[in-house]
């Protein structure tokens, strides 16, 4: 046992700023992101506005994840193959540009006398492309520029960065969108672009692993019989893809705030997830004691259906908000374990090909939910999509959590996986310079 007096409450609760102090590139791709996140959060909210002022439909806007769909699976997958192939700071660097130029696209489109329909649809699959590109790239060099045991404060720090983000843009994007036009909302989130940019070309070459496949069919197969192997991983996958299919409501939140007789609360909408996510953050500092990780994903994934389907029986708007921030929380909890889960079990040469495979889980289910929301709010309206989607998330993840008992088990004390990846990385530290008397 350590002889370390156990830290107090409060410092506890705080986020582990381990990862911050001692990587100069993690600390460069934090700021990076943040910067991005903020402005592409302001087009995320106003994408789906803009659709609804020129078609008036729920479908409509459910089918901006139709589109994104099938480039996020490609994309997703083949992106994985080359984050293991290729240096991983060019594929995020020039992703990241391709980004901004079709946040240009919607500037232009947005700014014309006669707005189309179809380049939003368009850009939103062009955009998952290069987005499922980019994010395996991300995610697979956390671990190279990270300490092991600082990872799982680097993904809390990372889930703070992206809630930031997620809670300041939507909320000034709903303003912005009301008082100054969609055109403003698009206008900064290319200069956030352009900032990122900048801010990511600092970051170290990290070229690919001596091991890695070069990128194809055979290599993706590979990572695809891996993650097969380890059914935690899969336990993981699916619970997350359960509840973004049943339970992600986004798509109907424009609806659901007219439904409500309160469209001013549509920014606050939006807002609410990342804030709940954000107070998590905020109180991180605990995550690294906890080393059940599984059972904490599965439990999380469940709180977060039960809070969206209370968000669609309740009809004070007010009441609507604060099951949005429960739910918003308790998906960040259960994404901060799943991400400890893959970064501390996952060899180097595959975490870009499983890091596409977690794509497909953590951004295939919401663009998948979103047609599903926005679908049967179409058929049943409303209302029924949101509660009936948070009830059917929550019978879904009772049956994954029956069905795999390896997730329920997982202890990152004693797994195999995590034992063998702390030793290999132990091996990769050199040893400390001998002490001198002076």
């Amino acid at each position: 046992m350590s002889d370390e007096p156990p830290p107090s409450r409060p410092r506890a609760l705080l986020p582990d700023l381990a990862p911050w102090r001692t990587s100069a590139d993690f600390r460069r791709l934090w700021v990076a992101g943040l910067v991005t996140n903020f402005g592409s959060f302001l087009t995320f909210v106003a994408l789906p506005v803009q659709m609804k002022e020129l078609t008036g439909s729920a479908a409509a806007v459910g089918a901006i994840g139709a589109v994104e769909l099938i480039p996020l699976v490609v994309f997703g997958l083949y992106g994985g193959a080359l984050a293991d192939a290729l240096d991983k700071r060019k594929l995020i660097v020039w992703t990241e540009a391709g980004q901004g130029l079709l946040c240009a696209a919607l500037l232009v489109d947005a700014t014309v006398p006669h707005p189309a329909v179809w380049p939003l649809y368009v850009v939103a699959a062009l955009s998952a492309a290069l987005g499922s590109v980019q994010r395996p790239a991300m995610d697979s060099l956390t671990p190279r520029i990270v300490a092991h045991e600082h990872l799982t404060a680097a993904g809390a720090l990372n889930s703070l960065r992206w809630t930031v983000g997620g809670v300041a843009g939507p909320a000034l994007a709903g303003v912005v969108v009301a008082y100054a036009g969609l055109g403003w909302a698009y206008a900064v989130d290319l200069v956030t672009f352009a900032a990122s940019v900048a801010l990511m070309a600092g970051i170290a070459p990290s070229p690919a692993s001596h091991e890695a496949a070069k990128p194809s069919l055979r290599s993706i197969a590979e990572g695809g019989r891996y993650a097969w192997s380890r059914k935690e991983l899969l336990g993981t996958y699916a619970v997350d893809l359960a509840a973004m299919f049943f339970a992600m409501p986004l798509a109907v939140l424009p609806f659901l705030a007219e439904e409500l007789h309160a469209d001013w609360s549509l920014g606050l909408m939006y807002a609410a997830l990342p804030a709940g996510s954000l107070l998590v953050s905020l109180t991180s500092g605990w995550t690294s004691r906890v080393h059940r990780h599984g059972r904490t994903v599965v439990f999380s994934a469940a709180c977060w259906g039960l809070a969206v389907a209370g968000a669609g029986l309740v009809r004070n708007v007010w009441l609507v908000l604060l099951l949005l921030v429960l739910a918003g929380a308790c998906d960040m909890v259960s994404g901060i374990f799943r991400a400890a889960i893959w970064n501390r079990t996952i060899p180097d040469e595959l975490r870009g090909r499983l890091a596409g495979i977690e794509l497909l889980s953590y951004s295939v289910g919401p663009q998948l939910g979103q047609v599903r929301s926005g679908g049967m709010a179409a058929l049943t309206g409303v209302r029924t999509s949101v509660w009936a989607g948070g009830a059917l998330c929550v019978a879904a993840v009772g049956l994954l959590a029956a069905g795999l008992p390896k997730l329920m088990s997982y202890d990152d004390r004693t797994n195999e996986h995590a034992l063998r990846m702390r030793s290999a990385r132990a091996e990769e530290i050199p040893p400390a310079p001998p002490v001198t008397a002076s």
